[in-house]
């Protein structure tokens, strides 16, 4: 998820469209903290790893 948030983040800023940069944003914040919470063994969603 954080690979497609930087190349949503990439297409967005290179194309100028504003929504692609936002949603870029989000799907990275979102993959971020999911990487974090994976990473110090708290499961979320009953999932452990998100990959």
């Amino acid at each position: 998820m954080i690979i497609l948030g930087i190349i949503l983040l990439v297409v967005g800023f290179i194309f100028s469209i504003p929504i692609l940069w936002t949603l870029g944003i989000i799907a990275a914040v979102i993959g971020v903290v999911l990487a974090l919470l994976g990473a110090l063994g708290r499961p979320v969603a009953g999932r452990a790893h998100y990959f």
